[in-house]
């Protein structure tokens, strides 16, 4: 029986409000296998993450008895995610002047009334599976989301080796990857310039960090291949924008439509609903997601595309 590690070092924080840990962390996972991502039955959230100050493996605990949240750091990045902890759990976040209006957010506002916008820190870790995750089924995206780490990532200091967690590959190792590599992750030639792109100026989209949504938007956007529906996806994971809006997504403005309307819209009909709740419109968007209030799905759903190289997930190799 192997033991743990002992920890780098540890953190006891008391949020001003009722912090549901699990609830505020979510966004972070990318699909039910996010090798990064672990969660416990007790509500235990672990997280393998690449920080400026080097890789960590942060074991997130909440005392709703003790209104505490004990968090737990293994890795050279510890000092710098325990100091984000609070970030990383909403704290930033000024959720007053949000009045949701109508009947159906007014309940989904009451059962989550604590829920908070995290902001992360870290541009890279929600920009490269948001490239992934563009224009294709949510299948395909966390799966070559889970190869890609899997293969180019590393195993997470201390307990997370034991726990099989993983953190993303570093900026330079993207880089490196080859093109067929990428095609045996289901990887298309687009997606996979854009995160050699993205990779490319990582230290100056880290430094985004801070910025207003709008221009934070406009320098994500100033890279081919990334749009406003990827801005956003960053935008509310990474810097805690609580107006950032998915627009461009298959089903998040029909999803809003549903439960505003009771008819699926598009963009521009997401645009208009959403108007009013500036500059909170973000929370519009999760609270429908939260309390799954989306539209009925009928019919086959989209396919996986079958085109690109089949692949299964091998054992993980490095780049040298």
């Amino acid at each position: 029986m192997t033991s743990n590690p002992a920890p780098t070092a540890e953190r006891l924080w008391r949020p001003s409000w009722p912090c549901p840990v699990d609830v505020v962390l979510r966004p972070g996972r990318r699909g039910a296998g996010d090798p990064t991502f672990r969660t416990d039955p007790d509500g235990t959230t672990w997280r393998g993450l690449r920080t400026p100050e080097g890789t960590v493996t942060l074991r997130i605990e909440p005392r709703p008895y003790d209104a505490a949240v004990h968090a737990v750091g293994w890795g050279p990045g510890t000092a710098w995610a325990l100091d984000r902890l609070p970030s990383m759990l909403g704290t930033d976040d000024d959720p007053s002047g949000f009045a949701p209006r109508h009947p159906v957010l007014v309940d989904a506002h009451r059962h989550h009334p604590h829920w908070r916008v995290a902001a992360s820190g870290l541009v890279m870790e929600s920009l490269v599976p948001a490239i992934l995750e563009q224009k294709v089924t949510g299948q395909e995206a966390f799966a070559g989301f889970r190869m890609l780490v899997r293969r180019f990532g590393e195993p997470a200091p201390g307990p997370g080796r034991e726990r099989e967690l993983w953190v993303q590959p570093s900026p330079e190792t993207i880089r490196m990857i080859p093109s067929w590599e990428w095609l045996r992750m289901h990887v298309d030639p687009a997606r996979s310039r854009t995160l050699v792109r993205a990779a490319s100026v990582a230290p100056s989209l880290e430094r985004t960090v801070g910025l207003a949504g709008e221009e934070v938007e406009r320098r994500l956007c100033s890279l081919p291949g990334i749009g406003v529906w990827t801005a956003a996806e960053v935008r509310f994971r990474a810097h805690g924008d609580a107006d950032a809006v998915s627009f461009g997504d298959y089903h998040i403005a029909k999803n809003v439509g549903w439960a505003l309307t009771g008819e699926p819209v598009d963009d521009d009909g997401m645009t208009e609903l959403l108007e009013p709740y500036r500059p909170h419109r973000h929370r519009v968007q999760r609270l429908v997601e939260l309390a799954h209030l989306g539209r009925p799905r009928r019919g086959p759903r989209m396919a996986p595309r079958r085109h690109l190289p089949a692949s299964v997930e091998r054992r993980p190799r490095r780049v040298s």
